[in-house]
């Protein structure tokens, strides 16, 4: 509980600060390619539900352009995204920025990603829990799955993260974040992926277009749960 109140953030601001010196020069280096690859502005900007529900304007560096169609309309996704801004995803390279974020409080290191605001209304009583920690650049649903999980195991993660939050957990996260990003693993974009936002998910779910789903995604990520601590024990 210490951890979590106190030495987690102090630990954000030494870990934040330092990062943006040591990495500086590479900040610049995709600042320029993102502006001339991509085009202005080179940040993108998004209001984001952060501790506690209070929004704050999470920052990325942009992987769409913003070509348009003959009536002046914006393309879909994966026709806007670029080779360049596919490599920014696949290697996480885009959300360096959330570093400014981390370093004046809006995010930690470690915590459930933060999701779109749009999304509050649908979440359940237990699911308002993810907000009860700072939102973080990464967390225990993205080393096991990120992206590619469905929302009931995604949610089930960070509840578990939210409980059991701890200096040794939190170090295991990094580990295993700097292995998915060495590796490039479980990040999906455009037309690749599967699961719809959120807020679509919930509206099936309560008009009974989902059967079952909830129970099957919740077992999975309990399985896994199950598995690891197997693997702490033996």
């Amino acid at each position: 509980m210490i951890y979590a109140r106190f030495i987690k953030r102090i630990l954000d601001i030494v870990l934040s600060l330092s990062a943006i010196i040591v990495l500086s020069p590479l900040l610049l280096i995709l600042y320029v390619l993102v502006r001339v690859k991509l085009g202005s502005p080179v940040l993108f900007h998004q209001e984001r539900p952060g501790r506690n529900g209070e929004i704050f304007t999470l920052r990325k560096f942009r992987t769409m352009t913003d070509k348009r169609d003959e009536k002046g309309e914006l393309l879909p996704d994966e026709a806007r995204l670029t080779g360049f801004g596919k490599l920014l995803r696949s290697t996480s390279l885009d959300e360096l920025p959330e570093l400014f974020n981390i370093l004046k409080g809006d995010m930690s290191l470690i915590g459930p990603r933060p999701l779109l605001v749009r999304y509050l209304p649908w979440y359940t009583e237990e699911e308002r829990h993810r907000h009860d920690v700072r939102p973080g650049l990464t967390g225990l649903a993205q080393v096991n799955g990120r992206n590619a999980l469905g929302w009931e195991g995604r949610f089930a993660y960070d509840l578990e993260y939210v409980k059991h939050c701890s200096f040794l957990m939190d170090l295991k996260i990094i580990g295993m974040t700097i292995g998915k990003v060495l590796k490039r693993s479980g990040t999906l974009s455009g037309a690749e992926q599967t699961v719809e936002d959120f807020d679509v998910y919930r509206k099936k779910q309560a008009d009974g277009n989902i059967e079952g789903q909830q129970g099957k995604d919740s077992q999975e990520a309990a399985r896994k749960k199950d598995e690891e601590r197997a693997g702490e024990q033996a």
